[in-house]
């Protein structure tokens, strides 16, 4: 095995709260702090920590939903999703990102985390990291189909690092409005990439998913560790 996981205990502003922590073979590598879809840091997320693990980063996911109940998962079926909708609307952006920064420096002080810090996120949690890279609690971010980042445009200004974001041709959560919005604002600047893959939909990485769509999540795998590899 390429990794080791195991769940830790960070202590926030307002109680201590779990993040599921996966290290590389080596013991030590780049900080990267994934957060999670509104699913939790379900079945997916942790395969994505792993596979982050593999290629070499420490990883830490925060249960960033730990206020509404201790490690909340959920799969893709319809009255799961009903159930992630309702905590993603319940969720309180302030308090998650302050959650993010206690996570982030947890995952700083980890012996062996080395680099630069860098956000990975996913719908819901891509927008918190395009928010935690504009708050000052990442270097860098990732944003995998980030819902909510066209509404987020008046932080552009506070981004003080690389950003890489995702979007899928054939994502009917993200409209393509939104999209070109995103781009007008940040296009433009040196240190945005942002690629759209035609075929893609919501949720394209998520193997879980029928939208899994594998080249798509290959090729954006592939500009994710090259981004992260200019991080170091």
């Amino acid at each position: 095995m390429d990794f080791s996981s195991q769940w830790i205990s960070v202590p926030g502003a307002d109680g201590a709260f779990d993040a599921y922590l996966t290290l590389p073979r080596s013991g030590h590598g780049p900080a990267l702090l994934l957060l999670q879809e509104i699913f939790g840091v379900n079945a997916h997320i942790r395969s994505v920590a792993e596979q982050y693990a593999a290629d070499g980063f420490m990883v830490l996911a925060p249960d960033l939903f730990w206020r509404q109940g201790r490690r909340l998962e959920f799969t893709y079926d319809a009255a799961d999703w009903e159930r992630a909708a309702q905590c993603m609307q319940r969720a309180d952006v302030a308090q998650a990102q302050a959650d993010i920064g206690a996570a982030a420096s947890a995952l700083r002080a980890t012996p062996g985390a080395a680099g630069r810090l860098t956000a990975l996120g996913y719908c819901w949690g891509g927008r918190m990291a395009y928010l935690a890279l504009a708050n000052g609690h990442a270097d860098a971010a990732v944003a995998y189909y980030g819902g909510g980042i066209q509404q987020c445009l008046d932080r552009a200004d506070d981004l003080r690092g690389p950003l890489l974001l995702h979007f899928g041709g054939r994502d009917t959560h993200i409209p393509r409005d939104a999209v070109r919005a995103i781009a007008e604002r940040l296009g433009e600047r040196e240190d945005v990439e942002i690629h759209l893959y035609p075929e893609a939909e919501h949720g394209f990485n998520c193997s879980h998913r029928s939208s899994y769509h594998q080249r798509s999540a290959a090729e954006a795998h592939g500009h994710t560790l090259l981004f992260l590899s200019d991080q170091q």
